[in-house]
């Protein structure tokens, strides 16, 4: 007797990341959860800091997350900013538009 396989319930990820992820950040379109505000402020993060980040940097695959409690994928987004400053900033979506979810400072 075959076992039922489960199917997966996880949902696909984005293929063009990167420019949705740029079309928030130039609408404004976004909002920092609590978690990632907290983070900005321990970091000393600015807004325009990760915002350049998020427009100019690359979509670093292997740090991607699924969180089951969200249902949700968790992308995460990596660049310098103009002074040089290399950032990974965690965003994900709902049906508001995007949520940051996190940065962090990968020169400490």
């Amino acid at each position: 007797m075959a076992k039922n396989k489960k199917k997966s319930t996880r949902p696909a990820k984005l293929t063009n990341l990167l420019t949705i992820v740029k079309q928030a950040v130039l609408s404004g379109n976004y909002i920092d959860v609590t978690h990632a505000q907290q983070r900005k402020k321990e970091r000393n993060i600015t807004r325009p800091e990760y915002e350049y980040v998020l427009k100019h940097g690359w979509h670093e695959k292997s740090k991607d997350e699924y969180k089951i409690e969200h249902a949700s994928w968790n992308y995460a987004i990596r660049g310098k900013t103009i002074d040089e400053r290399e950032l990974r900033v965690a965003v994900s979506f709902d049906e508001k538009g995007m949520l940051i979810i996190t940065v962090i400072d990968l020169n400490e």
